[in-house]
């Protein structure tokens, strides 16, 4: 019998191999700027046309390659950064394994420009699938320069399943912001499509996590700086009012390679005890110094996976640190903690008050007492009206019964009119039913009602536009500008008329009817971040936009509502397409029988 195993040609095994290397187009930017980092570059540029798709380009001002390294890089398993497999306990950079840049080049138009200081000429390669098209001598700067243009041009199957732009938009972005953020002292930029979406200069952690995140960030930031035997912890965390219901805007760091662990994001998580909702998430940004010998990065391509030698220690050293840093600054309940001037409040409960130098003054006691007798009149005050309240409680009667099926009245069998809902702890919308009562989350039920609404303004039934007497002028990060600026057309078609006015701000001339103006900055800033992080989700425009809007400009679960507005809402409610659940899943509403509750009883 013949033999029928044999090698593989090099352009077919680089093309495997970047199935697992170059996911997609953020991939190439992960691998190239961290070639970038690893080359001590000062200055660093990302251009990409298309999310990536037709161009992504990286120039730096770093080491240079010679003419022999130039063309050795493309080699598969080709690196400077080990010699031997010990080194793999030593790993200091952020590429090592030699594959990235051969298997970029074998699904792409690659044109690579290098230099290094004090050479007259620089070499310029032009390869094309795994073929070498151009090798000569040229004039560059000093640096490196890749251009990769038609990303998986040769690989059909796998430019087919790439996501819509915004969401390949998306990614890279976030590749873009973990290699800026944990790299203060590399000015970076990013160009797409011909516009500057970033230009972050060189400073330290707190400028660039400013820079990126926005000014609003700086003041609700604690600092986190600790050092044991095993772990240094440096990085920032947020204040509850940074919490979002997204991960987002999570950043773990080792040694400043990005990771991924679950395991460790939790231990963050439990640091802040009661200040997070189940379903909230903090904000925080911290890079963990630790030996390199204690920990095993090689475990896949990505280098995002981590095996530590200490994982449990590390797990406590979080979680304390992190309880700890938000107890020093007053943010949770605490003992003596020294505090940091900036985050003091100007009074509190002890009695003291700062002075204009910010130096701590107790409070004369005359004034102390008076202090305490407001307290106690307000208290007082609160202690009748919740009587009064429990009282009006006891006499409560409920409903009368309401027929549960008429078609002819409603297309979702559900008629409510006939009967008087009332509301419980602020929160829920409850009314009798034939076979018993049901009990509606009033946030859900209008998510529900708002979505559907937003849709059919989106599909061509406009909203219209309150025109305000003086426009309102929001200024916006310019991964957010970018985002908005695209969104004005359907945002019009939503009764929300914006209009860009340069370098991330915006003029805000109107909008429908319901929304308050004194929060509706807060509510545009929301939905935009609830829209980025929704790409993924592979909605479509119009239904992300829809959502993103429903979720934040939905009453809460905290308004009290008169009982007309709970009949209207009963009734919006019921005459949607899908009453059950909220567009996020949620359910709107719960039935519960009589004869259950009967049987409670026996």
């Amino acid at each position: 019998m013949a033999d029928i195993i044999q090698l593989l040609p090099e352009s077919i095994a680089n093309q495997i191999a970047a199935g697992e290397v170059v996911q997609r187009p953020a991939s190439v930017v992960k691998e190239l700027l961290e070639n970038s980092i690893d080359a001590e570059a000062t200055s660093i540029q990302l251009i990409i046309k298309d999310s990536g798709k037709t161009l992504i380009q990286v120039i730096d001002d770093g080491k240079g390659m010679t003419e022999t390294d130039a063309r050795m890089c493309f080699e598969r398993h080709a690196t400077s950064k080990i010699r031997s497999a010990q080194d793999l306990f030593s790993i200091k950079t952020m590429g090592f394994r030699g594959e990235a840049m051969p298997s970029i080049a074998s699904i792409s138009h690659l044109h690579l420009k290098t230099k290094q200081e004090g050479a007259e000429l620089g070499t310029e390669i032009i390869i094309h699938g795994s073929t070498l098209k151009k090798q000569e001598y040229c004039q560059t700067p000093k640096g490196t320069s890749i251009s990769v243009k038609n990303l998986f041009y040769n690989v059909p199957a796998r430019r087919k399943f790439l996501k819509k732009d915004a969401t390949e938009y998306n990614h890279i972005l976030e590749e873009f912001k973990r290699v800026a953020i944990i790299n203060p002292k590399i000015g970076f930029r990013l160009i797409h499509n011909d516009n500057e979406i970033y230009h972050l200069p060189e400073g330290n952690l707190r400028q660039r996590i400013t820079s990126i995140f926005g000014k609003s960030v700086n003041e609700k930031l604690v600092p986190i700086e600790e050092e044991t035997s095993i772990v240094k912890i440096n990085g920032y965390i947020g204040r509850p009012e940074l919490n979002k219901k997204t991960k987002s805007d999570q950043y773990l760091f080792v040694n400043g390679r990005y990771i991924k662990s679950p395991y460790l994001h939790h231990a963050i998580k439990n640091g802040y005890d009661n200040m997070l909702g189940d379903d909230e998430y903090p904000f925080y940004i911290l890079d963990l110094e630790i030996d390199p010998s204690t920990i095993d990065i090689n475990i896949h391509p990505t280098k995002q996976e981590v095996k530590f030698e200490e994982d449990r220690l590390i797990y406590n050293y979080l979680k304390v640190t992190t309880k700890a840093c938000l107890a020093k600054y007053s943010i949770t309940p605490t003992l003596d903690f020294e505090k940091d001037l900036s985050f003091d409040r100007v009074y509190n409960e002890t009695g003291y008050q700062k002075n204009d130098s910010g130096i701590k003054m107790h409070l004369p006691v005359e004034e102390r007492r008076a202090k305490r007798k407001e307290i106690e009149s307000w208290e007082s005050m609160y202690r009748e009206i919740q009587t009064d309240h429990d009282a009006d409680d006891q006499h409560i009667t409920l409903p009368s019964t309401v027929s549960l099926i008429e078609e002819e009245n409603n297309p979702n069998g559900v008629d409510l009119k006939a009967s008087q809902p009332f509301q419980l702890h602020h929160q829920f919308i409850v009314n009798q039913i034939r076979s018993g009562f049901i009990v509606v989350d009033q946030q859900n039920a209008h998510e529900r009602i708002l979505y559907e609404r937003y849709l059919k303004a989106l599909e061509g039934n406009n909203m219209g536009v309150q025109q305000l007497l003086f426009p309102i002028t929001v200024d916006f990060t310019p991964e957010k500008a970018a985002t908005l600026e695209g969104l004005c057309p359907e945002l019009l078609k939503l009764g929300i008329k914006i209009e860009p006015f340069g370098h991330g701000s915006f003029v805000i001339h109107g909008f429908t009817s319901g929304m308050e103006e004194s929060n509706f900055k807060l509510i545009l800033e929301n939905v935009i971040n609830q829209y980025l992080d929704n790409i993924d989700l592979d909605l479509g425009n119009n239904e992300n936009l829809a959502l993103s809007l429903a979720v934040h400009s939905s009453i809460n679960r905290s308004k009290k509502l008169e009982v007309e507005e709970m009949q209207h809402m009963l009734d919006d409610l019921f005459a949607t397409e899908n009453p059950y659940t909220s567009p996020s899943g949620k359910k709107c509403f719960v039935t519960y029988e009589l004869d259950d509750i009967k049987k409670r009883f026996i």
